[in-house]
């Protein structure tokens, strides 16, 4: 039996996420679980990673939604960030 799955797609690009969005995708955990340290957009601005609080983390992404590891995919309850595919699939499937 094939389990369906409704999704709602946006792209935080065209409607950005706003600080109360954010800050409740992370339900609690560390502003840097969302963050994309890899991005060239953070290596650009050349700031120094341990220097900055969740806080900075948060105002970063606001400013440049680049910042925001990709996918963020939100199943039920539970909010994932960067999954790639096979993760994702493992997920829906349990």
């Amino acid at each position: 039996m094939q389990k369906k799955v409704e999704f709602n797609d946006r792209d935080f690009f065209k409607e950005p996420f706003t600080r109360e969005e954010i800050k409740a995708l992370l339900q609690g955990k560390p502003a840097s679980d969302m963050f994309s340290f890899k991005s060239p957009s953070f290596k650009a601005l050349e700031l120094d990673q341990a220097k900055l609080k969740d806080n900075d983390l948060i105002n970063l992404m606001l400013k440049e939604p680049r910042l925001i590891r990709r996918p963020v995919v939100k199943i039920g309850k539970n909010v994932y960030f960067g999954a790639d595919s096979k993760i994702l699939e493992e997920i829906i499937s349990y």
